[in-house]
């Protein structure tokens, strides 16, 4: 019998399914609930215990470790018919190991016409095209939305931090840097690929800089973080940045866009 589907994921990858999945293993946090708004949480039966969204899901379904590292045994006693990895979440290893218990689907997102075109996979390999049309629908009258609100704001000079100890930064080639610009922040370390890691000192003080993000992700930036990080960016505003909204690319840019606009109203109103 021949495969009722034939499937490539967004690396390119031939995946052959001989049915609609059902039983699921995603081991990706933003995919996870992606998932469970097209319909299938009750398919999932095995997430990481990064997967936060919806909160009960790591109850209902089985944690199988973490985005790097995971349990193998584990996930083949759940007898998946599919497990989702993300090219940048999952290491090139552990999609292999995953490859010998099933098919494995990885995602590659960098900007958001990546996000759109894995929701609407999604839709075609679960049978959830209604609900996947759905989703894309609401975030292009969001950025549609969004991009009138922005038009005419000014640029302004911005810093994202994902970690401290060491300090790192989003950078190039990150589905962060994508979105800082759609906010219209162009971002100090452009030049540098991914996620490098930055010295903060003496020589490195940057007057210019018009606003700092602190992300809530990886690295729990609190409140306690700013003062400290206010020295070497004096003329800048330090905000915490919900880091969901800005490297989630799944369901989560229904909400992102909003705010995004809160989030520059915020800014000016600070100013002003």
């Amino acid at each position: 019998m021949k495969p009722i589907k034939t499937i490539k994921d967004q690396l390119n990858r031939i995946i052959h399914l001989k049915e609609t999945p059902k039983r699921i293993v995603s081991l990706v946090p933003s995919q996870t609930e992606l998932l469970c708004d097209l319909g299938l949480e009750n398919a999932l039966v095995g997430v990481t215990k990064f997967c936060v969204h919806p909160h009960h899901i790591r109850t209902d379904a089985v944690v199988v470790g973490g985005t790097k590292q995971i349990h193998l045994d584990k996930i083949r006693g759940l007898q998946p018919d599919i497990i989702l990895c993300n090219k940048e979440e999952n290491t090139k290893d552990l999609v292999e190991a995953c490859e010998t218990i099933c098919n494995v689907h990885v995602s590659d997102i960098f900007i958001i016409d990546d996000s759109l075109k894995l929701i609407h996979q999604y839709g075609e390999i679960f049978n959830k095209t209604k609900e996947a049309f759905t989703i894309i629908d609401t975030i292009l009258r969001e950025i549609e939305d969004f991009n009138i609100f922005i038009k005419n704001k000014p640029r302004l000079k911005a810093v994202y931090f994902i970690w401290k100890d060491p300090w790192m930064v989003a950078a190039n080639n990150t589905f962060v840097n994508y979105l800082l610009k759609l906010n219209k922040f162009e971002n100090v370390f452009e030049n540098e690929i991914r996620y490098p890691e930055i010295a903060l000192n003496e020589s490195t003080v940057n007057k210019d800089v018009n606003i700092v993000l602190l992300s809530s992700e990886p690295y729990p930036f609190k409140e306690k973080h700013k003062k400290g990080i206010q020295a070497f960016y004096p003329n800048a505003d330090i905000v915490l940045a919900d880091g969901e909204m800005f490297s989630w690319y799944g369901s989560r840019l229904t909400k992102a866009f909003k705010y995004f606009k809160n989030l520059r109203l915020n800014l000016e109103n600070n100013q002003s």
